[in-house]
Order: structure tokens, then sequence, then C-alpha cells
């Protein structure tokens, strides 16, 4: 679908620092950038990016890559959508041919179900702005809200007439799957062969996810029937989870992430309103409550959250309602209420930018100040009532994962309250004991679910009854199971990983070595990988694990590739020398030099200049198998390359800056050499165990053969071990 080229220019202008940047906030930790990782509940940074390699990798949960497999994955792409995403972030023009029917036919259910909601979205805006109903009910509704035309088309907002199937029609012609449009919930099955529209007569939202894909749609009624719902919102499906998805934050995250800071409102219209009055770091719960995923989605870009509700008695239950959920995922929770007859939207509308900002700072309350003042109401006289109260601002502190940030709660509820600190931390620490036995229940009970769903899917499989099933029982508290450790069953595993990992990281790196051929030492320049294949047609051997073999055949077959580009390169890198050369040269003012001194001045630039070419020449190579690899079609290659590749920390510049450390890149020449030979002793031992084992039952005349193997194994072994340093002694 897409050339070669064309790919290759992609992945070359793919910045990783750039893309995933524009999902998790990061932040610069020596030579690379460190966030906190999308793809599971991270609470302290373990996602780390390097931009020299061009990777990212996750050391908690292991998920990484570079920048196309990080949005494959994110985004829920495949290989060629990825790449279709990051030509379009980089203004890289594609060519593709027409698609035919077949291949329209094989796209999966989940990108045609956003080609859908992305037609449909366009189809409500038209509606909005070209259609005289559209303009007449559903522009003027905007209008009356008070919405910019900037700020209608910044959030994509629409209109869906009152005819009962405009949309159902006009998707049908256009070649939209029926079913299609009753999975993505914009249109419903009228069980007689058609369909119509879910959102007739209504305003649209469009809902967009963090990757700016629309995932759903929100639809507000304009009539006054009380007996039609306000809102109609997409059920669920294969690309749209409410408790996922958050309105307005692929729009504020960049704000959020400038600000460190991000406000949590209500509705779409306080969102919307909020924003164009110049808070664009403000999202919505969309009218759900906040859930685990909202808080991890939000912690990626923040750790400093204001719930902004109405000061109605709602507002203060749902504010009181996310306080624990967003402490415990280690956040730093504010809580501010609007007056009484005001929401965000209202508020926004009525005042300046610089009134909100004044009443933000004068009313935002940390949650301790906030979850008191509301418990403590109409308890004055009532001590136990008052007891009760603080109890439940302690069991909230108990939720915090720092133990620093509650011991400073703690401290402040003593003080507030005249009571004993060590009270107060007695207290928090009972409920932080009663919190972990009852998530270990709860794990216990997940896992026996979990059991006896795979028992009845195994026995209905089986063509079985399955069991009928028993009452949960209460399950004591238990230590979580540590992580497991895959064993490794082959010896030669660990000796084909290394080698593979060398390959991956330098396998175009120029390798020049003496090696014996013709019963002579000589010495010839090769990359890498055209080393160990040398090595090891040498000696017949081949990579076991499948994996290895087919990233060691692609190297290979990268080569040819390689050189063609390394020449254009090369000689690319000397014409900017040589013109770094020239101006550094006329920069030097000859009055005042000598014929000499400016000849040994430009010796010394030439020098220089040089060394650079060197090293740019150097990181082009090493660079260039790691790009193809993170970035190829197959998803086996990718994960290992980048997995093998991924380097955690780097030496401070503190470190190195006064003293010469050897890199890994400077100790190729042993390095690699002693990967072979360790690989080479690993199958000579376990040949010599096979023959071993085989010695147990052979019968006498096949025992004097396996001797003899015997023994010439021994002495192979002894050779290598001359090289790798080991000392072997032969049993008697």
């Amino acid at each position: 679908m897409i050339d070669k080229a064309t790919v290759d220019l992609i992945i070359d202008s793919a910045d990783i620092v750039d893309v995933v940047s524009d999902f998790v906030t990061l932040r610069k930790r020596g030579a690379n950038y460190v966030g906190l990782c999308p793809f599971h509940n991270d609470r302290t940074p373990s996602f780390y990016v390097s931009k020299s390699k061009g990777i990212c990798k996750c050391f908690s949960c292991g998920e990484g890559g570079s920048a196309l497999n990080f949005i494959m994955k994110h985004e829920q792409m495949n290989y060629h959508d990825a790449l279709i995403y990051l030509a379009n972030k980089y203004h890289i023009e594609v060519n593709e041919r027409e698609q035919t029917d077949e291949e329209k036919a094989a796209q999966t259910a989940r990108d045609a179900m956003f080609m859908l909601n992305e037609w449909a979205c366009q189809f409500f805006e038209t509606q909005l702005h070209d259609t005289t109903e559209g303009q007449e009910v559903g522009l003027s509704y905007f209008n009356d809200r008070g919405f910019s035309t900037a700020t209608i088309k910044k959030f994509r907002l629409g209109y869906s007439p009152e005819d009962r199937s405009a949309l159902y029609k006009a998707a049908v012609a256009q070649g939209f799957n029926r079913q299609l449009l009753f999975d993505t919930g914009l249109c419903v099955d009228d069980n007689r062969g058609g369909g119509y529209d879910r959102y007739r007569g209504r305003v649209i939202f469009p809902i967009v996810n963090v990757g700016g894909k629309i995932v759903a749609f929100g639809g507000r009624t304009l009539k006054k029937d009380k007996t039609i719902a306000k809102y109609v919102n997409s059920p669920e499906s294969i690309i749209y989870s409410k408790r996922k998805e958050i309105y307005g934050l692929f729009q504020a995250k960049r704000e959020i992430n400038k600000h460190d800071k991000c406000y949590i409102v209500e509705g779409y219209a306080d969102v919307i309103s909020m924003h164009q009055s110049g808070f664009e770091n403000v999202i919505a719960s969309s009218g759900t409550a906040l859930t685990d995923e909202h808080i991890h989605m939000i912690h990626r870009f923040t750790e400093n959250v204001t719930e902004m509700f109405d000061g109605d008695e709602a507002g203060i239950k749902a504010a009181l309602k996310g306080i624990d959920k967003i402490l415990a995922q280690g956040l730093n929770m504010k809580v501010l209420l609007l007056p009484d007859d005001d929401d965000p939207d209202s508020y926004s509308r009525k005042h300046s930018a610089s009134e909100i900002q004044q009443y933000i700072d004068d009313n935002e309350a940390d949650f301790i100040t906030f979850k008191t003042g509301i418990m403590l109401k109409g308890t004055e006289r009532d001590p136990i009532k008052r007891a009760k109260a603080i109890e439940d601002v302690t069991k909230s502190i108990a939720v915090i994962p720092s133990e620093v940030t509650r011991a400073i709660y703690a401290k402040e509820v003593s003080d507030m309250f005249n009571i004993g600190e060590d009270v107060v931390l007695r207290d928090v620490a009972k409920y932080i004991r009663q919190n972990r036995e009852e998530r270990a229940k709860n794990r216990e009970r997940e896992k026996l679910r979990e059991e006896r769903q795979a028992t009845a899917e195994a026995q209905q499989s089986a063509g079985q009854q399955p069991d009928t099933p028993q009452p949960e029982a209460e399950v004591p508290p238990s230590t979580p199971p540590a992580t497991s450790v895959p064993v490794i069953n082959n010896d030669t595993f660990l000796q084909e990983r290394a080698l593979i990992k060398y390959i991956i990281r330098y396998g175009m790196c120029n390798f020049c070595t003496f090696f014996y051929q013709d019963e002579e030492f000589v010495s010839q320049n090769m990359t890498v990988v055209e080393y160990i294949q040398s090595e090891l047609e040498a000696d017949n051997i081949f990579f076991n694990t499948p994996q290895f073999k087919k990233i060691f055949d692609l190297s290979l077959s990268l080569l040819n590739d390689f050189y063609t580009e390394l020449s254009s390169q090369e000689a690319a890198i000397a014409q900017d020398g040589n013109k770094q050369v020239d101006l550094l040269m006329r920069a030097i003012d000859p009055i005042g030099h000598s014929a000499d001194s400016l000849r040994q001045e430009e010796e010394r630039i030439k020098s220089k200049v040089n060394k650079d070419n060197i090293d740019k020449i150097n990181e082009y190579r090493t660079n260039y198998l790691e790009k193809r690899l993170f970035s190829h079609p197959d998803d086996e290659v990718r994960r290992i390359s980048a997995d093998l590749a991924s380097e955690k920390y780097t030496l401070s510049k503190i470190h190195t800056e006064y003293a010469t450390i050897p890199t890994e890149f400077d100790k190729l020449e042993s390095l690699v050499p002693s990967a072979i030979f360790n690989w080479k002793n690993a199958i000579v031992q376990q040949r010599i165990k096979q023959v071993q084992q085989q010695l147990n039952t052979a019968s006498p005349d096949y025992a004097i053969e396996l001797l003899k193997q015997l023994q010439h194994l021994y002495a192979v072994r002894s050779d290598i071990a001359k090289y790798i340093g080991e000392r072997v002694v032969n049993p008697k």
C-alpha cells in the first residue's frame, strides 16, 4: 500500500519524544525522558524515552518500542494506519492506490467504526452550518449559549435533523454497512429491515479520545418535553468505553501539561465555556462518576487536580464521591465549589477571565479543608457525629500512596482538631491495613471467578455440562503472588539472546578484526552482523530460537540497502564537514597570525571536523538497524528488538566529564567474539550432557564410540576455555 521510500521517510521523520509527548507528559532525566506509563496504572514514572535511540520502554510492564509501535499500541491501530497517522503528523505526502472492494471488506471493525464516526461528525457539522434547520435550531442554540464560531469548530459541534432517518439514509447511500451503524450506536434497528437515527432533533457533542479520534457522540434535546431524555450518549462499543474516555482531554492536554494542573467539571457545556473563557486545561467526567481509568489518564499529564462543581447538594455529593479515588492514585487534590445558582458554564459566561481566576484563588480548598467543612456542618453539639466526621477524613488520608504526604495531612488534622498526631496516625494505619486486606480478598475472589469461568469454558468446549456454580466463600487475605519469571529451559537461549542484542544495537557498525583463514591471520573490514555470520557459518551453527533467527536473517537482508545508503550518507557528511571547515577558517582573523599558525589552526579544525564526521557516521551505523527493526511490520520483531535495545540508565555527565569510561560500543571487538565463544561453549556443554546420558544405556560397542565423542568434546571445550578464561577440568 505504501512504497518503501515513503515508509523509510516516515520512520526517519518521527521523533519519539515528540510523538509520545502528545499522550504523556515527559520530563528530562539525564540523557533520556521519563513519564507515567500509558499502558498500565503507573503511579511513579517508569516509562523511559530515548531520543537518541528512538525508542520508549516501560520498565514496569515491559511495553514500548519505536514511535510507530507506540502509536499502534496506544491508538489500537494496525501497522498501515499508524504509518498514515505519523505521515499526517509530519506532513508527509502518502500516495496510495484506491482500495479494492475486497480490501475494504477486510478492514477491521475497529477501523471501520472510526471511519464511520468521522463521516458522521462531518455530517452533523454540515447539518449545523449549511442547512436552514441546523442554523435556526442548532446554531442559534449554541449562539445563545455564547459559543463563538471558533469554539464551535474547535469542539466540532453539530446538529442532527428532525428527519427520523436522515443520517441512516445518507450513510447507507455512502456505502456504510447497516450493522455498523447499529454497532456504533448512531442508528437503531427498526426490526423491519431499516433503521432510525438515535440523535434526531438534537445538538451534537462529539467525544474525542486522547489521540484525536471520534469514539462517540452526545446529543442534547432542545425540546421542553420532560418525557424526553435531556441527553442521549453513544452506547459502549469496541472503540468506546465511558469508563476510559474523558470529554475535552484531547483539546486540553497541552494546556494541562503547560500549567501542570487540570480542572474537572461535569458536562460538555462546562468544558466548552471554560475553554472559551481562556481556561483550556479543563475536562469533564461527562456526568459519570470518575473511574480509576479516568484518573490514570489524567495522571499521565499532571499530578495536580481541582474538581470544580456546582455549590448545590448534588455538586457537593459529586465532589465528595471522587476525592478518595483521586487521592488513591497519588494526585494532589483540591475542590472548588461555585455559588449555589451557578455551574462552570453559567459562571464563566457571567465573569471575565480575571474574575474567574480570582474566585479560584480565593475559594479553592484542599480536600481536608473541604471535607471537614462539609462533614462537620451541624455537628457542633454532637461529639459522636463529630468523631465520625474526623474518622471519615482519616479514611481519605489512608488511601494516599505516599507515606510522607499521609504524615503531612495527619499533622494538619491533628492541628485542626487539637487531637494527638499519634492518634491520627494510628487511625490512618488501621485503615491502611483494612484497605490492604480488602484488596487481597478482592484479588482472591477475582482469581476464583476466573478459574471457575475457565473450567466452565473448558467443559463446554469438551461437550460437557458445566458444573453448577457454588456460592462464593469468604476468602482470607493472602500475600499477592510475586511476579513470575519465565524459566529458561534451553541452555543456549541466553547466549543466543546476547548475540542478537549486539546485532540489534550495533549490527551495521564497522567491525575490523583479525580472524583465521587458510592457516593464517588476516584483517578485514566488515559489519558486526557480517562478522557473526562468518563465524557461525565456519562452525555450521544456527540460531535455535525462531524469533532470533528471524531478526538475524532480516538484518542480513538489509545489508545491500545499508551499503547503498551509507555511501550517500558518507558523501553528505563529508560535504557538510568541508563547508564547516571553510566557515571556521573564514572566521579567523588573518591579522596577527603567521602562515604556519594558520596552517596549524586549519589542521586543528580539520582534525576536529573529521572526528565529528566519524562520530556522525558511527551514529548513523548504530541507528540504521534499530530504526528498521523497531518499525518492522512484524509485531515480534518490533517487540524483541525494542526490548533488547532498551537501556534504562545513562551515565551522568558528572561521572564522565573528567574520566574516559569505555562504552559497550568501544568494547565491541572483545564483546562480540566473547559472546560467540560463550554460545559455542554452551552448545558443547549441552552436547556433553547428551552423550553422558546416552552412555548410561549404550551397548558396549556403542559405548566405545560415545567415549571417543566425549574425548573430542572435552578437547573442544578446553580450547574454547582458553579464550573465554574458564577453567575446565575433565572428569576422570
